[in-house]
């Protein structure tokens, strides 16, 4: 897996169209990745409210993944495709395999979504393009958006 800071030079050479491809591909690997999150915490019989969490950003990932294709074939005529891993998803499935980790597994996804947040920020500050900078944003919003889902049911948790 690529470190953060060498998906980060990657991305500050995306044109508009290169980064919406990744924005695409990076929100149907996320939503695969909560997907199995909430089948992992349904199996391990924790609270119904978080199994819903990893649902709602599931079904949230999908959504904006879906959504952005469209924007994307009707703009360029064909479907988006990067090489360029996703900076918020993160092997967390393979620690979560007892009901006594969920903890910190949520401290981790918190912490890649922070992670993913500020280096959309810092790209934004970096890139030109007033398009980019805009797409860049949004993505920061997003994740910030993730991330404060994740903190709350963290906090029900006692965290």
């Amino acid at each position: 897996m690529l470190e953060v800071d060498e998906i980060i030079e990657q991305l500050k050479k995306l044109n508009y169209e290169e980064a919406l491809a990744y924005w695409i591909a990076s929100e149907r690997e996320e939503a695969e990745f909560y997907r199995q999150l909430a089948e992992r915490a349904r199996n391990l019989g924790l609270p119904e409210s978080l199994v819903k969490t990893f649902e709602k950003l599931s079904q949230d990932s999908d959504r904006h993944a879906r959504e952005l294709t469209k924007e994307f074939t009707s703009s360029f005529g064909r479907e988006p495709s990067t090489d360029i891993p996703p900076l918020e998803v993160l092997p967390l499935l393979n620690k979560f395999e007892r009901a006594d980790q969920v903890r910190e597994v949520l401290e981790t996804a918190m912490e890649s979504e922070l992670i993913a947040m500020n280096a959309y920020k810092t790209l934004a500050e970096k890139v030109d393009d007033p398009r980019l900078k805009g797409l860049y944003l949004k993505l920061a919003e997003v994740e910030k958006t993730h991330y404060e889902v994740l903190k709350r049911e963290y906090e029900k948790l006692g965290g």
